[in-house]
């Protein structure tokens, strides 16, 4: 091997001779196809991350809408204790200590309720909505326009946008 005339090693990778041109157009092609294939295989990762981003959103929204479906569908077979709860409540007699301990069941009951977003339709005196309400009775009625709920009769109950169960009312005729 020889020294550079300043004592210092020639570059082992530096070629002795030039490019030719055939060669320079050839690494050029090679070039061009190598960031053709960098640009796919980033634009192919990106839609991956997109599309597992979308995945893991929907994947969330369905779990908390089974969550919703099955604290719904559970939280309605109670609904008829709450009924006959406040039925029992509603004839309570004076006096009475045990009617204070189904208060007590009750207010426990309704706290329950409550801190799963379960809330009351509210019925009485507002427009009949079918959506919202079960007409069981029509009754023509003075003091209330046509189609305005006039009575509860069981009490309905929403959770969030959804309807656990229309309230059975009496709409005025």
């Amino acid at each position: 091997m020889t020294k550079h005339k300043d004592g210092s090693q020639p570059d082992e990778t530096a070629p002795e001779d030039s490019i030719t041109p055939e060669e320079l157009i050839a690494l050029k092609e090679h070039l061009a196809e190598a960031r053709a294939k960098t640009d796919e295989y980033l634009e192919a990762l990106q839609r991956e991350r997109a599309d597992f981003t979308n995945y893991r959103r929907r994947t969330e929204i369905e779990a908390k809408e089974s969550y919703r479906t099955i604290t719904g569908t559970t939280i309605k077979k109670f609904l008829t204790v709450m009924d006959d709860l406040e039925r029992a409540l509603s004839h309570r007699p004076a006096d009475d200590s045990w009617s204070d301990g189904i208060e007590l069941v009750h207010r426990k009951f309704q706290a329950i309720l409550d801190a799963e977003g379960i809330t009351r339709i509210d019925a009485e005196g507002k427009p009949f909505d079918p959506n919202l309400h079960e007409a069981i009775m029509q009754e023509p009625s003075p003091d209330h326009e046509p189609g305005t709920v006039i009575a509860v009769l069981q009490q309905g109950y929403m959770h969030g946008e959804r309807v656990l169960r229309p309230a059975m009312v009496k709409v005025a005729q």
